[in-house]
């Protein structure tokens, strides 16, 4: 654990735009500089993981994205396919792994791990799945992903991180195949705890605090825009 990550909220920010933030922040954190956890929306994006068949699971047309106001984006990140937009929390935490005592698995795993932890003081019970990243929640007879996670580690420090549906629209999923599982639905805060959904300041408040306690004693600044 270190003393100190620097907290800024990005408010809503093109994904390639905070991709060069992330980069920015990156090379500071590896030079041994504060690190840092960025927060952001992002307009509506499709992006595209690592994997080779990420694109096979991109099921409409560039025509119909460009017709329905959503970017594609070849990402570096790890994992597959999934959609970004308005009402989904982003969190990029950019820290060094060998600092936390942390493998990259182990560093997943870990952000799986606040995920759960966030859900259950909001009232939703969610778990993580042996055989697929990121965090989900039972929903009539399946489960659902309410969380997508996807990084990158470069130089022993991550980069990427976390999605969190809390609100808004998810019809940006029905272009794809969310991360290449067919048949697993996602899911919003919303959607689940219907008017008991709290607003995005509270579901960040909550974030910020698990993260920290998770990986700093203190958050250094915010820096909100």
């Amino acid at each position: 654990m270190v003393d100190v990550m620097i907290v800024r909220d990005l408010g809503l920010m093109a994904y390639q735009e905070a991709w060069r933030e992330q980069e920015r922040i990156h090379a500071a954190v590896a030079e041994g500089g504060e690190e840092t956890l960025l927060l952001v929306e992002h307009p509506p994006v499709i992006t595209l993981g690592r994997r080779p068949e990420s694109r096979k699971n991109l099921v409409a047309s560039e025509e119909q994205l460009r017709q329905a106001g959503i970017e594609l984006v070849q990402s570096d990140r790890g994992g597959d396919i999934t959609f970004h937009g308005p009402g989904q929390l982003v969190a990029y935490p950019i820290v060094r792994l060998a600092d936390h005592g942390l493998t990259v698995a182990g560093y997943v795993h870990r952000l799986e791990s606040i995920v759960i932890e966030v859900l259950a003081e909001l009232g939703i019970t969610a778990s993580a799945d042996p055989a697929a990243v990121g965090v989900w929640t039972h929903v009539q007879n399946s489960t659902a992903k309410i969380c997508a996670i996807g990084v990158r580690i470069r130089r022993g420090v991550s980069m990427h991180g976390l999605a969190l549906n809390v609100t808004g629209d998810l019809s940006g999923f029905s272009f794809i195949v969310p991360c290449g599982l067919t048949g697993r639905p996602v899911i919003s805060i919303a959607q689940v705890l219907g008017e008991a959904v709290p607003p995005m300041a509270t579901v960040k408040k909550f974030l910020i605090a698990h993260i920290i306690n998770s990986f700093a004693t203190t958050a250094a600044a915010s820096d909100n825009r």
